[in-house]
Formats: C-alpha cells, sequence, structure tokens
C-alpha cells in the first residue's frame, strides 16, 4: 500500500469517477453514487489523509487502484 497523499477535493472527486462514481449532490459535501455505494467528499483543500482513506475504503476501491487513478 502506498502512501496516501493530501489531494484536493476536485482531485478525489475525478479519481473516483473513474471507478463509475456520479456526483449526484453538491453542497459543503459533494455526494457520489456508483449503484451500490454512496460516498460523501467533504470540500476541503486538502482533504485529511485519515478522512481519504475512509472514503476510499467505503467506496470499496482499493487504495492502489485509487493512487493509480490520481
Amino acid at each position: 500500500m502506498g502512501k496516501i497523499p493530501q489531494i484536493s477535493h476536485k482531485r478525489a472527486i475525478r479519481a473516483f469517477e473513474k471507478f463509475g462514481f456520479k456526483v449526484i449532490r453538491h453542497s459543503k459535501h459533494v455526494s457520489m453514487y456508483d449503484g451500490r455505494n454512496i460516498i460523501i467528499i467533504p470540500r476541503a483543500n486538502p482533504i485529511n489523509t485519515y478522512t481519504l482513506k475512509g472514503i476510499i475504503d467505503d467506496a470499496g476501491v482499493e487504495i492502489s487502484d485509487f493512487l493509480n487513478a490520481l
């Protein structure tokens, strides 16, 4: 497993879109859905590393795959 970098919410959204997630709502947080999982991404720049790891886990995506999608 590689080290998870601190990234902006826009970069995280683009990475999750590569896994089939679509934005379903914008507010203080961005909600995304892939047909099975709903993930919530805070509009923070950068997103806290621990928060991002939790989002990746909730999405059912491997960390190495997510890092490759960045």
